[in-house]
């Protein structure tokens, strides 16, 4: 994108004020340190970051296609996966270099096998941007959704790496819309190559507000990583001898909001439904919890840990570790997702591919993946104990209604692809400019 002197001008001022502003708010940080776990967390990840990069980093000289992605957690590196994955297979000799903002991206990632090296992000200084740039000498920094950090866009920008933005969202009431927050966005826009947007929405949105009418609509490469997981059931496939001949409610991720529900909506309906209950918190305290919740309910149960040979469908095997979810949905007739009863429901995408119905609480109004499959009537809104056991009814007994519903779901997911290859196609043909 060419960038007008007018543009260029209203960059140094912004520059020179955000350079006055975040050394306050890192000095804050630094301040309230010692009463702030959180605040104390994120200094002391980056104590050896520098020295760590450049062990990792090889040789910028060398001449292998380098490629900076950064996401500022898991879920947004979850969309970046199938991209990787659609890189390495056209470019094998890539090197990926992936930070992080949140520890709890890095720690779940800090060995993904694909990359030379997983780092936080450093503060955001012209400092630190400079340090991190001469390290890695990207050809290509891609961003993945949001996180922008300005003085480190900018050493990219100067670096003439290729900038890219995928699965960029643009919410009808973002604050990015705010007067003074849409300058410096503004600013923030205009110095990437690439915009990639999930929706036609979106992609609008960029063009009217921010000038970005180059802007172009791939989706979301979630539907993509959904798809590729689906694939990989092998963690469960011990399991599947259990459930033959029953229908199979797997429900994730749920809260204790969501198992108060749950618990008398399946002993109303045991004697024709076996469920498996992933619960989002998986620490020993709350596995205790939801063992006592099960007995007084009179619900047999077993923790998948500690799994008994003679194992029946009739007792409520409880996941008490992680990883297991997505592969999980695989031996399901039918899935609820935990999260609709607090801030929002988790991943919906997920269950759908398995091609099943889904059900989840009213509190989905952020996924817009969780509103279209419910304005397709492939997913089922759940309100309350009674509309847990009504919707849970008719698709136990109508075996109908569950294979159309689950096939809209299917295809909801199937007709939604391809996001992943857009954006990699774009990284590989900029790394043969």
């Amino acid at each position: 994108m060419i960038v007008s002197p007018q543009s260029e001008n209203a960059m140094t001022l912004l520059l020179t004020l955000y350079n006055i502003i975040l050394p306050l708010l890192t000095g804050g940080i630094k301040l309230f340190r010692r009463t702030s776990p959180k605040l104390r967390s994120f200094l002391e990840a980056r104590n050896n970051l520098f020295s760590d990069l450049e062990k990792a980093a090889g040789d910028p000289a060398d001449k292998a296609p380098r490629i900076w992605i950064h996401a500022a957690s898991s879920g947004e590196f979850e969309q970046a996966r199938p991209i990787i994955a659609e890189v390495k297979k056209a470019r094998p000799a890539a090197s990926i270099f992936i930070s992080f903002q949140s520890i709890s991206g890095y720690t779940a990632y800090r060995n993904y096998p694909d990359a030379e090296v997983v780092f936080y992000h450093p503060v955001d200084t012209k400092q630190n941007a400079e340090k991190t740039l001469a390290l890695i000498k990207p050809d290509v920094l891609l961003v993945m959704r949001y996180d922008f950090w300005l003085n480190h866009l900018v050493a990219a920008k100067k670096d003439r790496a290729v900038l890219i933005l995928a699965a960029a969202v643009l919410q009808e009431r973002s604050i990015y819309f705010k007067p003074f927050i849409r300058q410096f966005y503004h600013t923030v826009f205009s110095l990437f190559d690439y915009i990639y947007t999930v929706s036609e929405k979106d992609r609008k949105r960029f063009a009217k507000t921010f000038g970005r009418n180059d802007a172009l609509k791939a989706g979301d490469p979630r539907f993509d990583q959904a798809l590729r997981r689906s694939g990989n059931t092998d963690k469960v496939e011990h399991l599947k001898k259990f459930y033959t001949g029953t229908t199979l409610l797997v429900a994730g991720s749920t809260w204790d909001r969501d198992e108060e529900l749950l618990l008398p909506a399946y002993a109303a309906l045991a004697e024709n439904l076996s469920m498996i209950l992933v619960p989002h918190d998986v620490s020993a305290d709350n596995i205790a919890r939801l063992e006592n919740a099960l007995d007084s309910a009179n619900i047999p149960c077993a923790k998948i840990s500690s799994l008994p040979d003679g194992f029946l469908p009739n007792r409520v095997l409880v996941v008490d570790r992680i990883g297991l979810l997505a592969e999980l949905y695989a031996l399901a007739e039918i899935a609820y997702v935990g999260g609709g009863f607090g801030i929002n429901v988790h991943n919906t995408l997920e269950p759908a591919v398995y091609g099943i119905p889904v059900l989840f609480g009213p509190k989905h109004h952020n996924s817009p993946e969780a509103e279209e499959l419910v304005e397709i009537q492939a997913a089922t809104e759940i309100h309350d104990r009674k509309s847990l056991v009504h919707a849970l009814q008719k698709l136990v007994d109508d075996p109908a209604t569950q294979q159309a519903q689950g096939s809209i779901a299917g295809s909801y997911v199937r007709e939604r692809l391809g996001a992943a290859q857009t954006i990699a196609e774009k990284i590989i043909s900029s790394l043969d400019c």
